[in-house]
This record gives C-alpha cells, sequence and structure tokens, in this order.
C-alpha cells in the first residue's frame, strides 16, 4: 500500500483543523476537519480558489438560510425551501463547488435553533480553519521542473527518431508501418507533459508563465502535422532523385530539432527545395503528376510543421 503526499496532507490538514477548532471551543469542531479533506487539492491555486469559493458559498446560504428559518422556522421544510434557493443560485453564481459543505454548516444553523451572530461565527470560523490549514500544507509542492525538462528532452528525441526514419522510409516501396504507433506514442507522452504543466503553472502563486504549457501545446500541434505527413509519406514512390532534397531537409531537422531551435533556418531551406521543385522538368504520365503532388502536399505539410515552432518562438520573444 502507498501512502501518497495529498494524503498526507490531507490527514494533517484534517487533524490540526480539529485540534484547533476544539481547542478554540467551537461547536462541530469535526466538520473543520471534513472540511479541510474536502479543500486539499492538487495544487496552490485550485486550493485557494476553493477556499475563496467556499467561504463566499458559505455567506450565500447564511443569508438564504437565514431568510427560510425566518419565515418557515427551523424545521425540514423550512431546509427544503433553502436547498430550492440555495442550490440554483450558488451554480448562478458560479459556487456550485460550495455547495455540500455549506449546506452541512446550515444544517448547524437547524440542529442549534439559532441563527445569531455566534452561531453564524462559529460556522464560518470552521470554514475558514478547514480550508486555512488546506491551503496551509499545499504552500509545499514538490518542484515539477525537473521533471518537464526532462520530458522536454524526450519528446524531442522521439521527434528526431520519427524524422530521421521518415527521411530512411520517403522512397521505399515497403513502408515502416510503426511509423504511426511511435507518433501515437508520441501524442500520449506529450498530453502527460501538458498535465504535468498546467500543474507546475497553477502552483505558481505569485508569477503567471505558461512557458510549459504553451511548449507542450505547441508540440501536440506538431505531432499532429508529423501524422498528416505519415499519411502522405505512404503513398509516395518516385525516383531517388526526385525526394533526395527533401530527405536532407528531414536530415537536417532531425539533427537541428531542439527546444532554442527557431525554425527560421529551416523555413528559408524549404524555400530552396520549393525552388528547385519549380525548376523540375513537368510531369509527362499521370503517375508521376500523381507522385509530384503528393511531394509538394508533403513539403506544404511540412512547412506547417515548421512554422508551428516559429510563430510560438516569434511570441516568445515577444514578451
Amino acid at each position: 500500500m502507498k501512502i501518497g503526499l495529498r494524503t498526507v496532507k490531507t490527514a494533517v490538514s484534517a487533524t490540526l483543523s480539529m485540534i484547533v477548532a476544539g481547542s478554540l471551543g467551537l461547536l462541530y469542531p469535526a466538520s473543520a476537519g471534513i472540511i479541510s479533506v474536502l479543500s486539499v487539492t492538487n495544487t496552490k491555486k485550485t486550493s485557494l480558489l476553493t477556499g475563496l469559493y467556499r467561504l463566499l458559498s458559505l455567506a450565500l446560504a447564511t443569508f438564504i438560510a437565514y431568510v427560510c428559518f425566518t419565515l418557515f422556522g427551523f424545521n425540514a421544510i423550512a431546509f427544503g425551501v433553502y436547498l430550492l434557493l440555495f442550490i440554483p443560485s450558488a451554480v448562478y453564481f458560479k459556487l456550485s463547488d460550495g455547495i455540500v459543505v455549506s449546506s452541512v454548516l446550515v444544517t448547524q444553523y437547524l440542529v442549534e435553533q439559532d441563527l445569531s451572530w455566534i452561531i453564524i461565527g462559529n460556522e464560518f470560523l470552521l470554514m475558514t480553519i478547514g480550508v486555512g490549514f488546506a491551503l496551509l500544507m499545499n504552500l509545499y509542492m514538490p518542484d515539477t521542473e525537473k521533471r518537464l525538462k526532462e520530458d522536454q528532452e524526450v519528446i524531442e528525441t522521439m521527434f528526431r527518431k520519427i524524422l530521421n526514419n521518415m527521411a530512411a522510409y520517403l522512397n521505399q516501396h515497403i513502408k515502416e508501418r510503426n511509423l504511426f504507433e511511435k507518433c501515437n506514442d508520441l501524442k500520449a507522452f506529450i498530453r502527460t507533459g501538458e498535465n504535468w504543466a498546467k500543474n507546475h503553472a497553477e502552483n505558481q502563486l505569485m508569477s503567471s508563465n505558461h512557458y510549459y504549457i504553451e511548449y507542450f501545446t505547441m508540440r501536440r500541434l506538431q505531432s499532429n502535422s508529423l501524422k498528416d505527413m505519415l499519411r502522405i509519406l505512404e503513398n509516395i514512390t518516385v525516383e531517388p532523385e526526385q525526394v533526395g532534397n527533401i530527405q536532407e531537409l528531414l536530415l537536417y531537422t532531425a539533427e537541428t530539432f531542439a527546444e532554442n531551435n527557431d525554425g527560421q533556418d529551416i523555413l528559408d531551406r524549404i524555400d530552396q527545395v520549393y525552388e528547385v521543385y519549380r525548376k523540375k522538368e513537368l510531369p509527362k504520365t499521370r503517375e508521376e503528376f500523381e507522385n509530384r503532388a503528393q511531394l509538394f502536399q508533403f513539403l506544404q505539410l511540412f512547412q506547417s510543421f515548421i512554422e508551428i515552432k516559429a510563430e510560438f518562438a516569434k511570441h516568445q520573444n515577444e514578451k
């Protein structure tokens, strides 16, 4: 049995919440522990927002409960009317995450048959202590930047291998079918990296640097282009001299594929390849024409593949 860091944080925050609530003489101190359990999230920002929204939700719930209990008394019917009014109101104000917690605290008004400032203060203190300790526990988060940099290196290595394989199989009659599997593996790894990048960004309370999110998004878009290129690759079978320039382009891209490469040099080389094909003799047969069209489409997709990175680099330089 493995006990994760979040489990430890949840147990510690709930225990401390109950101890503090009890030492302050609050009614229902166990509620502070339950609130803490429900408020420990995966990131610092979500914990902070969860705590804030739950306090606002409790304020709304208390107001509606005051109206309902004043009009109908402290009974089940009044609580039912409260729910009819509170749930849609919480959804409207985007406070639905606090519906259950706030309603549990409202039942304590019902049990105590009291809505004085003392009991209201009791419920707000329970909520504050619960979400406060949850946020305190979440102030410590393992540094995921090292993991993100390692993922970047793995992804770039996977891209290089696929590009090299594409160059090798560009003009062969028998294509390597597992290139599609490698591309799917690449996309899956990128999606994992995106999730880590989002968690990393949400753990930066004092900054809004979304570089890693943007990086993995860029690589995901490139992987989509790569898969489209592979579909074209399956149908290309022409003379070796017809694809030599593109093969060199793919090999050069694989060799220089890196995080800090803005792609401009490769785009210039693509323009040169376009110029070479413009000067070539026109196709004489339908088969030659179709193959030339496939090559042209492949080159267009490859250009889009590089432009994605160039646009990303330009955007980063403008920041």
